[in-house]
């Protein structure tokens, strides 16, 4: 065990040159590798090193910036250097470093990133655990946010990333420093606030002032590489989001054997709102995935699963599960399985861990009145049946399924009925 401990204390080593070139055809995008002076755990001294390791401890990885090169493929210029947001962050920016950030510190702040470019609009949190979200909310004020999205799943919040698109106060900074946090980052720190934060020493602080601008990269693509294990590459442009207003959703309508099909409860304003919001966070979600958001607030996040019928219903299942723990954490300060466990040791009142769970089957854990989200469309009608049973009120999907009818009849067949919009393009994610 202390072997395995020590693992993750290592910084590794990487063989990786300080500068990359890749071509494409005659037009070359050149990349620097990034490095950060950070002082050693344990003697203090100053430690020049790039990424601590990768996906795991013993995987070499290094992180590089694009520092010059202009490309353009067809009608697509991708993004250009000076526009850095992670790959830029510098020993200055890292305001408290903790430790050497390894791969997945950094792939969660910028799969953070990625949602809240498009949730500018508002102040917001986005806590991120192994590249998806545990939770994310908006709020009147960064507090507000980061409560409730922290609420939305205390438990996956344990150990993950947070990124707030204002600048971080002293309230939202005790609240953040009662949890344990890998990453905190905001554009910016009011004053006393990074003291209450480095209570924890290993808490990553980092300032990135171009969160304050990120809506601009909404429309910008970069190159996306995946790697195959034969040593080959698949390229292709990132994806980009055309959903900006409600006026981009698309009527749910279809024709099947010359009979037309439409849905029949419109969406309201409300219903809007979280349907923006909802497909705008699903833009971050490792695929297959089903969401319920409401309020502005996820509910349930199901992530990476084979059949969509199946992640609707872990989704379903999360929500639950997050609504009973939150419920007794706000009631008894414990989590719900802390005090499971000492009801079954007679060391607590068996009576109310019931309450706890008969309350959270009458609010069907928080999905009543919330909007499903599905990255792609459903196949069948079981999947949206999922929802429909919970109580939700409306469904965000691509369409463009054979069997949209299908999906559109199960949404007016149910009481009350539902609405549903089509966003016109999947949202997939891997």
């Amino acid at each position: 065990m202390s072997d395995l401990k020590k693992m993750y204390k290592t910084i590794m080593d990487d063989h990786f040159p300080d500068e990359m070139t890749i071509s494409f055809g005659d037009q070359k995008m050149i990349y620097r590798k990034r490095a950060w002076k950070i002082a050693d755990e344990k003697t203090g001294d100053l430690i020049e090193k790039g990424l601590r390791y990768g996906e795991n401890p013993d995987q070499e990885a290094a992180l590089y910036e694009l520092v010059n090169g202009n490309l353009q493929l067809g009608d697509c210029r991708f993004i250009s250097p000076g526009s850095g947001l992670v790959s830029s962050i510098s020993e200055e920016e890292m305001i408290q470093a903790g430790k050497h950030p390894g791969k997945t510190n950094l792939t969660d702040l910028d799969n953070a990133l990625n949602i809240l470019k498009y949730l500018a609009g508002r102040p917001a949190a986005v806590i991120l655990k192994h590249n998806n979200p545990c939770g994310a909310a908006y709020g009147r004020t960064v507090a507000e946010a980061y409560d409730k999205a922290n609420m939305a799943d205390r438990i996956a919040a344990f150990g993950g990333c947070l990124v707030v698109n204002r600048p971080m106060d002293r309230t939202t900074a005790e609240m953040v420093s009662a949890n344990y946090l890998e990453v905190v980052a905001a554009p910016e720190f009011e004053d006393g606030v990074v003291d209450i934060l480095a209570r924890r020493k290993n808490l990553r602080i980092v300032r990135m002032s171009r969160i304050s601008d990120l809506e601009k990269y909404r429309a910008s693509r970069f190159v996306d590489f995946k790697c195959l294990v034969d040593g080959g590459i698949i390229v292709q442009q990132s994806p980009v989001n055309r959903i900006r207003t409600k006026d981009d959703f698309l009527p749910a309508k279809t024709v099947y054997k010359g009979k037309e099909f439409a849905i029949e409860r419109q969406p309201d304003e409300n219903d809007y709102d979280d349907m923006l919001f909802g497909w705008n966070v699903e833009q971050g979600i490792t695929s297959n995935s089903v969401i319920y958001v409401k309020d502005g607030v996820t509910v349930g996040i199901g992530t990476g699963e084979q059949d969509r019928v199946g992640v609707a219903e872990i989704a379903v299942f999360k929500a639950y599960t997050k609504y009973a723990d939150a419920l007794c954490f706000r009631k008894f300060g414990v989590p719900y399985k802390t005090f499971e466990l000492e009801a079954a040791e007679g060391k607590r009142d068996l009576a109310a861990l019931k309450e706890i769970d008969a309350q959270t089957a009458r609010d069907r854990g928080g999905l009543a009145g919330s909007t499903m989200v599905s990255d792609a469309f459903f196949p069948f009608r079981d999947g949206v049946d999922v929802g429909i049973k919970q109580g939700v009120r409306a469904v965000v999907q691509p369409g463009g399924s054979e069997r949209d009818f299908e999906v559109i009849e199960a949404c007016n067949q149910a009481d009350p009925k539902i609405s549903m919009v089509f966003t016109g393009q999947r949202a997939f994610k891997h």
